[in-house]
């Protein structure tokens, strides 16, 4: 049974260059490709970005693609998903309520998959990475971030998934069950928050251009699947005051064919 109900994305949305503005967003992932696409469209949006990941060099690199777009300046703030604690959290909310005295969205785009396995031969440590990054960390980050997130007059976090049906066939591990827990996690969520100023969504994206495809489907031509900016785009409808209407419910950006 679905936790969730499914949406689609209307037909006549587009991003529009003021969708976001004013607003406060943090991307995980955001060196990563579906997280590096959405950094970039919620600049485009107008939205000031709070940009995390693990590597600070790829962060700078990110860094600069998006100040060159001229929107507001992004923020960088490393964050290892895999090793930070409960303060590590606290510390980036608290930064960004000194910084900014506000928040308004949280895209939990990170995410961990090291290869398809039985889990018969699923290494442990591979097992409990795919939880802490994929499940734990976004729901510490988003624990930690809601004083923020309630006190806006509008906010939405979004969590990722991925195609339930793939990934409860073989060999999918960790990473296929820390997507089911993500999509429970995000309907209790929503149960709790259905009615306040923050919204709860999940996106589940078309097959993407990414390096988490390519690892996980080495057998096809990666190169063939369009780049994330289309689900990225998706992301900045679910974060504006338009999202409303997906609230609660999984937007399915498939193709329905």
């Amino acid at each position: 049974m679905n936790a969730l109900s499914s949406t689609r994305l209307p037909e006549d949305w587009s991003a529009a260059p003021g969708a976001l503005a004013g607003r406060v967003v943090i991307v995980t992932g955001a060196t990563g490709g579906l997280g590096g696409e959405t950094a970039k469209a919620v600049v485009r949006a107008g939205a000031t970005v709070v940009i995390t990941g693990r590597k600070v060099r790829a962060l700078e690199k990110r860094y600069d693609e998006l100040v060159a777009l001229g929107g507001s300046e992004p923020v960088i703030h490393p964050l290892d998903l895999e090793s930070a604690t409960p303060a590590d959290y606290a510390a980036l909310a608290e930064g960004i309520e000194g910084e900014f005295g506000r928040l308004d969205g949280i895209v939990h785009a990170a995410a961990h998959f090291n290869e398809l396995t039985p889990i018969a031969m699923h290494k442990p440590d591979d097992w409990l990475r795919a939880m802490q990054v994929n499940v734990s960390a976004p729901f510490a980050l988003t624990q930690a971030c809601m004083p923020l997130l309630t006190r806006a007059d509008d906010s939405a976090v979004v969590f990722v998934l991925d195609d339930p049906e793939l990934l409860s066939r073989a060999h999918w591990g960790g990473y296929g069950v820390s997507k089911a827990a993500v999509e429970r996690m995000a309907a209790v969520l929503h149960a709790e928050n259905g009615r306040g100023p923050m919204r709860v969504h999940t996106l589940l994206p078309m097959p993407m251009r990414t390096a988490l495809r390519r690892a996980a489907y080495y057998g096809e031509n990666t190169l063939e699947r369009p780049l994330p900016t289309a689900a990225a785009d998706a992301i900045v409808y679910l974060l504006s005051g338009a999202g409303a209407d997906a609230r609660g419910a999984v937007l399915d950006l498939r193709p329905t064919h």
